[in-house]
């Protein structure tokens, strides 16, 4: 207990909890108990039991879940080091796509809020009269943003340096993906469709559409053809240092839409799930064996997580986010300030930030929600089940029912408050983030 006093994660705890309680004061009041990753204090107040209590009633009335599937439903709820409700709430179980919660977290702590992945564009041969004798070759750096927009800038980039036709291949090495296909050969026939725009199909078009008007349309024939690079690449002259979106826009743009291929890329980037599962654990001072993952999105049952560990990592996340000027609703979406992805239709208290979870037979949660009474409640709902629909709804009224008991914040809690350009959608296909390196 005094070494998580000294760690000021404890004053942490009470702080962005809103709770105006000295540690020490907390310590004589309280009867604390230690656990192997937190230590937490039992809630006087019955605010959140009553409404964990009623939730579960709401599911067995509407038969949602059965007697004997109570096991399979994890609840935990916490305000600072003060725990509100807990139901199973050590237990690892599927939690889908609350596993990006991990991968957010250690990609942030791994890479830094600023990384920016790099894409580099060469060529094996001489650029002359616009042609370019050779091969162009594409070294992806692990972008998991690099989408049409991007292509189409990188070819108007290629075009103003004077090269419009590719006598050889386009060849494809490192970690290269496009519009979130992974398989490197179809991005790589992707990117050469985008380059030349009198190729373009309709969707390219439409995505083109979204950039800002008089964006030039890329003219760039490659006259071979898409190959991986097997082996080692004959030297090449770098033309061209593309560099990605900051990993905090990433990280939020994957969190938002929950895109499944942003995070195994994001996972892959840190070392992939294995080093995922284990930097998380450490962090959030859980066991591992409550952090169990096969990889970085959360796609299949054998990722799981228990709702302990997703509060505890949201907290520490929190926290890494306040280091970089920033809070947790700039990696997550929030309710009352993002209005797409999976926050949409979702019935929440403002400000909730939040992530949701979903597989077939899977529907989860976890989040933050802001109270007058009791600061900041950190929550994990985990439902088994095949009515995934109708569980959404009761999570949306269990949070609603604890913030009508512990009331509504008169304003925003700074500690949660999302950061305008953060929020803001982000700029696809920024020219500037095209490093001109050789000009042939």
């Amino acid at each position: 207990m005094l070494e998580l006093i000294g760690s000021g994660l404890f004053t942490l705890w009470l702080e962005i909890a809103g709770l105006q309680v000295k540690p020490l004061d907390a310590l004589e009041a309280l009867a604390w108990q230690s656990s192997p990753g937190l230590v937490l204090a039992p809630d006087p107040n019955p605010a959140g039991t009553t409404t964990v209590q009623q939730y579960f009633k709401d599911l067995v009335t509407a038969k949602l879940v059965a007697g004997n599937m109570m096991q399979s439903q994890g609840i935990w709820i916490q305000s600072g080091p003060i725990l509100m409700a807990n139901h199973e709430g050590t237990i690892p179980i599927p939690a889908a796509s609350l596993t990006k919660i991990a991968t957010s977290l250690v990609s942030l702590t791994t890479l830094g809020a600023d990384h920016k992945f790099q894409t580099l564009v060469s060529a094996t041969g001489p650029i002359k009269n616009g042609v370019l004798e050779g091969n162009l070759v594409i070294t992806g750096g692990g972008d998991p943003l690099f989408v049409i927009q991007e292509a189409v800038t990188l070819g108007n980039m290629l075009n103003q340096m004077g090269i419009k036709q590719v006598k050889g291949n386009l060849i494809i090495t490192g970690n290269f993906a496009m519009n979130f296909q992974r398989n490197p050969t179809l991005a790589g026939q992707f990117l050469k469709q985008t380059l030349n725009s009198a190729t373009w199909s309709r969707d390219i078009k439409l995505y083109y559409s979204t950039m800002p008007k008089g964006t030039p349309k890329p003219q760039l024939t490659i006259t071979g053809k898409v190959e991986l690079a097997t082996q080692t690449v004959p030297e090449s002259n770098l033309l061209i240092r593309h560099y990605s979106l900051p990993l905090k826009q990433l990280i939020n743009e994957m969190n938002v839409f929950s895109n499944n291929e942003m995070a195994e890329m994001l996972a892959e980037a840190v070392g992939g799930a294995t080093v995922v599962q284990s930097k998380a654990a450490k962090l959030a001072r859980v066991p591992e064996s409550e952090i169990q993952l096969i990889n970085g999105s959360g796609l299949g049952v054998e990722n799981r997580i228990s709702p302990r560990a997703v509060c505890a990592m949201l907290m520490i996340l929190q926290r890494e986010a306040v280091a970089n000027n920033m809070t947790l609703a700039d990696l997550f979406p929030t309710s009352g300030f993002d209005h797409r992805g999976t926050v949409h239709a979702r019935h929440l208290p403002n400000a909730t930030v939040m992530k949701t979870g979903t597989l077939r037979d899977v529907s989860a949660l976890a989040g933050v929600v802001p109270t007058r009474d009791r600061g900041l409640v950190w929550f994990a709902i985990i439902n088994r089940g095949p009515f995934v629909g109708a569980f959404r709804t009761e999570q949306d009224k269990l949070l609603q029912n604890l913030v009508k008991q512990l009331q509504v914040p008169e304003s925003v809690p700074p500690a949660i408050a999302p950061h305008a350009e953060n929020k803001a959608l982000p700029q696809l296909g920024e020219a500037q983030r095209n490093e001109v390196v050789h000009k042939g």
